[in-house]
């Protein structure tokens, strides 16, 4: 890996063996086997949107792996003065071996990764969430080995950057990806038709239809960070999508449900769902740590695995 940007850089091949390794990690974690990787390395971690889980999960996963995470918010950061992230990006180059930015736009992203000379990682845009997806994913394949059996994976929302990140790899990894949407937030265009013609791809405004026969039944929340403004609007025109019990019980006997994170109760998913499917959601926020760890050990130092 030069960088970790969006799925669709990556083969199925490339993708599952960085699962596999998140899974020898976890593994490894479990049992108190230290794992010291990337020795000296340090990780540049850039936030232009707050954060929990991928402010946590860098950060004790660079311990972890016996490396330094540092953080910078953008008050810290003299782009939020009006610095080039080009200038950004070469200086940074000099202090740092990788760079993890949390960006409200993509091209922040690619701006760093063309001018700078280290491995950048996408820690969310508008456009993507790659690294929530091997997540889930690598949530989904502990559920299913092998994703034996995974006929339909139902995501039910916004069809927003985890929305995208989650069709491309469905794509990839040959999970047939249904999408429910209020018409007018449906995914990006071009990603949607990469997925058709690439994969088994749906996209539809019928809630019960898409969720019929799911053995994963993804949300999201209705109001991301920087709608705000639009939430009473975005909470009309999403009235319907809500993942509770009805839509549940079309789903297959054996469905998990998968959330992101944060969860708003009683809007996107009801209390009673999200409690009742409690494990795998917070299975699915722990391994944002594996993944992320995989992540950076192939980007860092993958001649160690070898």
């Amino acid at each position: 890996m030069n960088h970790f940007i969006k799925l669709s850089d990556f083969t199925r091949e490339e993708l599952a063996k960085t699962l596999l390794l998140a899974r020898k990690l976890k593994l490894e974690r479990q049992n108190n086997m230290p794992h010291p990787l990337l020795a000296g390395k340090k990780l540049g971690m850039i936030f232009e949107k707050s954060s929990t889980r991928t402010r946590l999960s860098f950060e004790v996963g660079m311990y972890e792996l016996g490396g330094t995470g540092i953080f910078l918010s953008h008050r810290d950061l003299q782009i939020g003065r009006g610095e080039p992230i080009a200038d950004t990006a070469r200086v940074m180059s000099r202090y740092l071996d990788a760079v993890m930015i949390r960006a409200n736009s993509h091209q922040t992203i690619l701006d760093f990764a063309e001018h700078g000379s280290i491995p950048v990682i996408n820690g969310l845009c508008d456009l993507y969430h790659p690294c929530q997806i091997m997540a889930d994913l690598m949530t989904i394949e502990e559920y299913f080995p092998r994703f034996d059996g995974v006929k339909k994976v139902c995501y039910i929302g916004d069809g927003n950057n985890v929305a995208n990140s989650l069709i491309v790899g469905c794509v990839k990894m040959g999970l047939p990806i249904t999408i429910v949407c209020p018409k007018g937030y449906e995914p990006n265009a071009d990603i949607a038709q990469w997925a058709a013609t690439n994969g088994d791809y749906t996209c539809t405004n019928d809630v019960f239809a898409g969720a019929a026969g799911a053995q994963v039944v993804y949300t999201d929340v209705w109001t991301s960070m920087g709608q705000e403004e639009e939430s009473a609007r975005r909470l009309a025109d999403f009235a319907g999508f809500q993942v509770n019990a009805d839509v549940m019980a079309k789903a297959h006997k054996k469905a998990i449900v998968l959330h992101c994170l944060p969860a708003h109760r009683e809007e996107e998913i009801t209390t009673e769902v999200f409690e009742k499917h409690a494990k795998p959601i917070f299975d699915q926020a722990e391994n944002r740590l594996h993944a992320q760890k995989a992540v950076l050990v192939m980007l860092l130092a993958e001649d160690k695995l070898n």
